[in-house]
């Protein structure tokens, strides 16, 4: 299932939510009607959370279906809720926005190059995954420069065949280019999405709808 949302008047709807494949992670402050739709079209529950008292989820906050990445300055009262759910561990560097710096799935996990070792084998063990250093199309901030399920990935309309070929070498899937919100190549930062639908922002193109479709396998 697919829709186009905007958040906040916003169409970068990555930035604002993260999903896994039984969880949907949203801004308390959020639409009540916002946050059904985006319940039902990823077929989650919703957990409402903010980070360092921030409504950016999907920048602080980096998930597969067994643990969750979050920001080291979020506070305990935060992430309660989703701590019943799920593993939950903060990211121990200055490059703490775990959303925008660790793409993964359930079965590897990109990093930001600037991320140390103590980071890599921390989320390595946490996610049990195999996880790579790198970039996307020289975007460092992996998380916004693509997004990827147990089913598909979409990455940014640079990355060369050789990057792609990596990519869906470690994350165990298919890789597809595309672009979202009219040509925005960061695509991770204009949807939330898992192996059963996606959420992507209103400005999105039918072209672009199609190719987010199919790269996804939805």
């Amino acid at each position: 299932m697919m829709r186009k949302l905007n958040v906040f008047g916003n169409p970068y709807i990555g930035v604002f939510c993260r999903a896994n494949e039984s969880l949907a992670c949203v801004p308390p402050s959020m639409d009540d009607e916002l946050k059904h739709a985006v319940a039902e079209v990823l077929d989650a529950d919703l957990v409402e959370m903010t980070i360092d008292n921030s409504i950016l989820i999907g920048s602080f906050i980096a998930m597969n279906s067994r643990c969750a990445v979050v920001a080291g300055m979020t506070a305990e009262s935060e992430v309660k809720e989703l701590a019943k759910k799920m593993k939950v561990i903060r990211l121990p560097h200055r490059l703490n926005a775990a959303g925008n710096n660790v793409l993964a799935n359930d079965h590897g996990a990109l990093l930001n190059p600037g991320l140390d070792q103590r980071s890599a084998d921390l989320i390595a063990r946490e996610m049990d995954v195999t996880v790579v250093r790198g970039s996307i199309a020289g975007t460092m901030t992996v998380g916004s420069a693509g997004v990827v399920t147990n089913k598909g990935m979409l990455c940014h309309p640079r990355a060369t065949e050789d990057e792609r070929a990596r990519l869906s070498k470690l994350f165990g899937v298919p890789v597809q280019i595309a672009t979202a919100n009219y040509g925005t190549a960061l695509v991770g930062a204009c949807m939330a999405a898992n192996s059963k639908g996606c959420v992507v922002g209103s400005t999105s193109t039918p072209i672009e709808m199609g190719r987010i479709e199919d790269g996804l396998y939805l």
